[in-house]
C-alpha cells in the first residue's frame, strides 16, 4: 500500500523531499514541476544516488510519455530491484489528466496499491502540470498518494548565497550588491545563471568580481534590456533607447510583446513616482508589485525621481493607445510605432 501524504509547513512538498533525502526515506510517488529546472535535475540526481546508486542500468527506468499506457507503467514499477534497495521510474511530460476513463481508473488502482520497492516520479518539463479537479477520483488519489514538489525560483537570499558559492568555486569572490546586479541582468533561474557565471569568471582579471565584468560579457535577459530602454527614455536619451530597441528587433522579438513589457515597466515606474510623492519607499513599491528584488525596486525609485507623475501617467496611457492601434489598424508597422513612441516619451521626459 502506498504511503499517505503528510503536510509540512512552508513549501510542503519541497521541504518533505529534502527531509526524506536527508533521512534516506524517499517516498513512493512524486510529481515534479516548476520552472527551476536546475533544482529539479539536482534532486532527481540525489534520488538516484539514494535509491539505485551504482546499479542504475538495472534499477532506473525512464519511460517516454508518447504512447505510454498504465499497463506499461505498471510493468515498470513492479519490476523487483537488483542489488539495490529499490527501483526508480521516471516519466516525463505525461499528461495524466488527459487519459481516458479506463486509463485513469487503472492509474488510480496503481496508486492505491503501489509497490513499496519502487519510487515513481512524474516530471513536468516542457508540459505544464495542471491539476484538474473535474476528474475528482484521480485528483483525490494524487492528492492522497503522490507528493507534489514545485521547483520555483529561489528566494533572493538563497540565490545570492548560491551565486557566491559558484564564484568561490572558480576562485573568485562577489559582494552582495554586485551579485544583485548579476541577478537583475541575467535573471534568477539557476540553469541560465550557470553559463553566465562561467563566462564572467573566465573574463575577470581580479579575484573580486565587479559590475564592469558582468556588463562586459553577460547576456542580459529581455526584462533587463527593456528596463535599460525605459531608463534611457526617462532620461530623455532617445538614441540609447533606439539602440536597445534595434538590437531586440534584430533578435526577432515581436514589437507587440516588447510594447507589453515596456507598458509594464512604465506602470511600475508610475507607481514608484506615486510612492515618492506619498513619502513611501521601495518596500512599499515591492509589496504593490510583488517585486522580489530590492535592487530592482531601488533602480525604479531612482528612475522615478527624474520624472513627474504627469509624465508617467501619460506614458502609460500612450502605451495603451499604441497597443490598441497596432492590434486594430491594418497595415500598421509595429516596429515603427514603437520607435515613434520612444521618441515622443524621451522628448517630453524633462517637461
Amino acid at each position: 500500500m502506498a504511503e499517505k501524504r503528510k503536510t509540512a509547513p512552508g513549501n510542503p512538498g519541497f521541504l518533505r523531499l529534502k527531509e526524506a533525502l536527508a533521512a534516506g526515506e524517499v517516498g513512493n510517488v512524486y510529481i515534479f514541476h516548476g520552472e527551476e529546472s536546475y533544482l529539479r535535475e539536482y534532486y532527481l540526481a540525489e534520488m538516484k544516488k539514494n535509491l539505485v546508486a551504482g546499479f542504475e542500468s538495472f534499477n532506473f527506468h525512464r519511460l517516454e510519455s508518447k504512447g505510454l499506457t498504465v499497463q506499461s507503467l505498471s510493468d515498470a514499477v513492479e519490476v523487483m530491484p537488483m542489488m539495490a534497495r529499490r527501483t526508480m521510474v521516471e516519466v516525463v511530460d505525461w499528461d495524466i489528466y488527459r487519459l481516458n476513463e479506463e486509463q485513469r481508473g487503472g492509474l488510480i488502482s496503481l496508486l492505491e496499491d503501489f509497490p513499496p520497492c519502487c519510487c515513481l516520479v512524474f516530471v513536468y518539463d516542457q508540459l505544464e502540470y495542471r491539476p484538474n479537479k473535474t476528474y475528482k477520483k484521480l485528483y483525490a488519489a494524487l492528492e492522497r498518494y503522490a507528493q507534489e514538489v514545485c521547483f520555483a525560483e529561489q528566494s533572493q537570499a538563497e540565490l545570492l548565497k548560491w551565486v557566491s558559492r559558484r564564484f568561490r568555486a572558480t576562485g573568485h569572490t562577489i559582494d552582495a550588491p554586485t551579485a544583485e546586479h548579476l541577478l537583475f541582468t541575467c535573471g534568477s533561474l539557476m540553469n541560465s545563471l550557470i553559463p553566465e557565471i562561467g563566462k564572467i569568471a573566465a573574463y575577470a582579471r581580479q579575484e573580486r568580481i565587479t559590475r564592469q565584468d558582468i556588463d562586459a560579457v553577460a547576456a542580459p535577459v529581455l526584462e533587463a534590456q527593456v528596463f535599460d530602454m525605459t531608463n534611457a527614455v526617462s532620461r530623455g536619451n532617445f538614441d540609447r533607447a533606439a539602440e536597445v530597441l534595434g538590437t531586440l528587433l534584430k533578435l526577432q522579438e515581436e514589437p507587440i510583446r516588447l510594447l507589453s513589457i515596456i507598458g509594464s515597466e512604465l506602470r511600475q515606474l508610475h507607481t514608484a513616482r506615486l510612492a515618492l510623492d506619498a513619502g513611501e519607499g521601495k518596500f512599499w513599491l515591492m509589496e504593490r508589485w510583488n517585486i522580489r528584488s530590492g535592487y530592482r525596486a531601488g533602480l525604479l525609485m531612482d528612475n522615478a525621481r527624474r520624472v513627474t507623475r504627469h509624465w508617467c501617467a501619460r506614458a502609460v496611457r500612450r502605451c495603451y493607445e499604441v497597443d490598441l492601434r497596432i492590434k486594430s489598424v491594418n497595415g500598421v508597422n509595429g516596429a515603427d510605432e514603437l520607435k515613434l513612441l520612444l521618441m515622443e516619451l524621451a522628448q517630453t521626459a524633462g517637461a
